[in-house]
């Protein structure tokens, strides 16, 4: 039937500019509508960039970094499980090389979450990665013969980058484990920044023969190898990077409770192969992890621990 006053069409509106995701070779690179982005290496599923909407690169990797799957990756943000540092002797773990294996396991990309399904207002793209005992080499699950499986989580916004690692045991026997996230970030001038909230806090001192200390400034300066572990930290009070009063960089925390402080200076930069021997002089590493005592996992059980990282310009 013919209406004389039919009602107008609907029209459809605009569709929300969603992030775009793409595989470039061995790396997951996710870029948001407002141009922040983020690329990670399937190689340790290693966060090997991440860029601010300006173009501006927030992480150190090094000129020298081996990319091909040979070694882990010097720089951006490599996962360390289920040890961190030198394995001790007599423990399930002395088997393995230092920071175990996962930053030197190829990781399955998992799949890619939208600002929609996340439940997230602004634009905001979560990238999954998987890594399970099947998927080790022999001689890693001859070291170490747990069942288990890791998912890690990176969460892009355009005010934050979140990465997330959720542990499981998918065996009967418990196992105890390190975690911890190995943030390089890049920056202007190791001589000037400070790392902040730290104060009073007992750290390990690993170029000291791993002597236990009082941090009793309010603000780290690097004025030569730094290598301290800082225990008991409060997840939720952030540790911040600042330059002349300025915060460059500052992270919270869930579940993980222990700060490392690494800069490797000069001796020890011209004595690795993979790094450049100036570029100490741009770069700190500022660590969150669980790895003041061993995490122990009963069969079925799962964890998890987060870090939040902030940029200031």
């Amino acid at each position: 039937m013919d209406r004389s006053n039919k009602p107008a069409s609907i029209g459809v509106g605009a569709s929300i500019p969603q992030p775009t995701v793409k595989v470039n070779g061995n790396a997951i690179e996710a870029t948001l509508p407002t141009g922040e982005s983020v690329s990670v290496h399937l190689y340790g599923a290693t966060v090997t960039s991440w860029k601010l909407a300006n173009g501006q690169e927030q992480l150190f990797v090094s000129s020298k970094a081996i990319l091909d799957g040979s070694k882990a990756i010097r720089g951006g943000i490599p996962v360390v499980f289920p040890v961190f540092g030198p394995p001790p002797p007599n423990h399930a773990t002395s088997s393995l090389p230092q920071h175990g294996f996962a930053r030197s396991q190829n990781w399955e990309f998992l799949g890619k979450s939208s600002s929609e399904s996340l439940g997230k207002k602004d634009s905001t793209v979560k990238l999954d990665f998987g890594l399970s005992s099947s998927m080790l080499s022999e001689q890693f699950r001859k070291a170490w013969p747990y069942e288990f499986g890791l998912v890690y989580s990176v969460i892009l916004s355009p005010e934050s980058l979140e990465t997330s690692i959720h542990v499981q045991n998918k065996g009967s026997q418990p196992f105890d484990f390190h975690v911890l996230l190995h943030n390089y970030f890049k920056i202007p001038d190791v001589s000037k920044i400070r790392v902040q909230n730290l104060q009073s806090l007992t750290y390990t001192d690993k170029t000291d023969n791993a002597k236990n200390k009082q941090e009793t400034s309010k603000e780290i300066s690097i004025t030569g190898e730094t290598d301290r572990i800082y225990l008991d930290t409060d997840p939720t009070a952030p540790v911040s990077i600042t330059q002349d009063g300025k915060a460059l960089f500052s992270i919270t925390r869930e579940g993980l409770n222990t700060v490392t402080v690494w800069n490797p200076w000069v001796e020890k930069a011209k004595g690795m192969s993979d790094f450049g021997d100036e570029e100490y002089k741009g770069m700190v590493c500022v660590e969150p992890g669980a790895v003041k005592s061993w995490q122990v996992l009963e069969g079925g059980d799962a964890w998890e621990g987060t870090q939040t990282i902030r940029p200031r310009l």
